[in-house]
């Protein structure tokens, strides 16, 4: 699995000269504004809830106000469970409804890749791209929230809670990478296949996952470039897959 991390992570060089190369940036136009206003505005949500959970969670415990080190503890869990979950909703709202777009770009890389489009079984139109992206991204981000409350919780345990932000990064990462593999994924399995397409190459989302959220962590330009270079780096990458895939049934 490691090694097809580091193979997504290296996918991401050249990307912005692929783009160009095939004349892409135009299909990103639509993505990167859908991008700006979804962190715009569960930026803003965020940010005028936050003291109203904290406040009304005191209300409850009003001991916790009293002891330092528990409300300080108690801050920084907020803290991090707000940008989890801001986090979570962002890339799959994102990954969501730019799927019409994003599938035309993945398309032209694998025919520039491959030389020609691989095998498809699938004929997919705007309608069904979104369809595909929304019914992808709403069972990936119950299977996310599932894994990630339980990670948050961790958080409050010594030692053992360092971990958590580890392991969240990287089930941040695994369900980013997810949606940026199907937008290629779309045109040669079903919802079905695909799901396992992905569980067999984990360290590939993985890996395409990891440069995407360090992405977002460059204020205001991660937002734009994010979308761009890790569709493209995706893109690369299960193509590279699905050829390999195809050779080990043609020899079989």
């Amino acid at each position: 699995m490691l090694k097809n991390i580091f193979k997504a992570i290296q996918a991401y060089f050249g990307a912005f000269a692929l783009i160009s190369k095939l004349g892409l940036w135009k299909y990103f136009a639509i993505p990167i504004v859908i991008s700006l206003l979804t962190a715009i505005s569960i930026g803003l949500t965020a940010y005028g809830l936050s003291d109203n959970i904290f406040d009304y969670i005191l209300s409850i415990f009003p001991s916790w106000n009293s002891t330092s080190w528990l409300r300080n503890l108690f801050e920084i869990f907020i803290g991090l469970a707000i940008v989890a979950i801001g986090l979570l909703l962002y890339k799959h709202i994102v990954m969501a409804l730019s799927a019409p777009f994003m599938s035309p770009v993945s398309e032209r890389i694998e025919a520039h890749i491959a030389n020609s489009l691989l095998p498809s079984n699938n004929k997919s139109s705007f309608g069904s791209q979104l369809s595909r992206g929304i019914k992808i991204n709403l069972r990936n981000l119950f299977k996310e929230l599932t894994l990630t409350i339980p990670v948050l919780l961790i958080g409050f345990i010594p030692v053992i809670g360092i971990a958590s932000s580890v392991l969240l990064f990287l089930i941040q990462a695994y369900y980013a990478g997810f949606g940026n593999m199907d937008y290629t994924l779309e045109r040669h399995f079903n919802y079905r296949e695909s799901i396992q397409f992905v569980k067999k190459n984990k360290g590939t989302a993985i890996g395409n996952g990891i440069v995407f959220l360090l992405c977002l962590l460059i204020p205001i330009l991660g937002l734009m470039i994010v979308l761009p270079l890790s569709v493209t780096a995706a893109s690369k990458e299960t193509v590279r897959l699905l050829e390999l895939n195809n050779s080990k049934e043609n020899v079989q």
